[in-house]
């Protein structure tokens, strides 16, 4: 019995020590005027190197009503999404933003492969037939990252203790405008922060 106890209170402390390692980061995003700002990607990257990061698994931007939906897709690095067209009218759905270009032609239905996001930024997309027709996928490479509802607040679990970079990003911050990234240090009990960007609701 003495035996087996050894072999297994290492394993217990072990895991006692990693969950006390794991802080919450809350964060709160407003526009200029300080009021909430919904739709914001916030991304929390280590200040010295990266974590790991792994593709997200069945990612649908449709269309439908001659709408994107939905009109925001955060996503990590090396996601593959799907465009599916639900709509009785053919789309041309197409990128031409640095970190992705590309074009699905004419076409109903479901293309016969999914766009590969392999590179971290914002895509906006388009439809050629349809202008008014907008959405964007965000591409992060950090495990850290939330969108903002109407309270403007996320909540970053499971974030180890040490110095990081803070950023957000919002689709209607003009081109240039965008604000530079955040230092903040967690500690094992957490952080809190805010951002402000210079935008307006979608």
């Amino acid at each position: 019995m003495f035996s087996l106890l050894r072999r297994v209170v290492p394993v217990v402390i072990c895991a006692t020590t990693s969950l006390a390692q794991a802080a919450v980061v809350s964060v709160t995003v407003t526009d200029d005027a300080g009021q909430p700002l919904a739709d914001a990607v916030v991304m929390l990257e280590p200040a010295s190197g990266k974590l790991p990061v792994k593709p997200m698994l069945q990612v649908d931007v449709s269309q439908a009503k001659r709408q994107f939906e939905p009109r925001l897709t955060v996503v990590t690095v090396g996601t593959a999404v799907n465009f599916p067209n639900f709509d009785t009218v053919r789309h041309h759905v197409y990128s031409f933003s640095p970190i992705k270009t590309f074009e699905l032609k004419l076409y109903t239905g479901v293309p016969s492969a999914p766009i590969v996001f392999d590179k971290p930024g914002a895509a906006v997309l388009g439809c050629n037939i349809h202008d008014r027709m907008a959405a964007w996928v965000v591409v992060v490479d950090t495990p850290h990252h939330a969108r903002t509802s109407a309270t403007g607040v996320v909540r970053l679990d499971g974030v180890a203790a040490g110095s990081y970079r803070l950023r957000a990003w919002h689709a209607g911050v003009p081109a240039g405008k965008e604000p530079a990234p955040v230092a903040l240090s967690v500690a094992g009990d957490g952080a809190q922060a805010q951002i402000k960007l210079p935008a307006s609701a979608l």
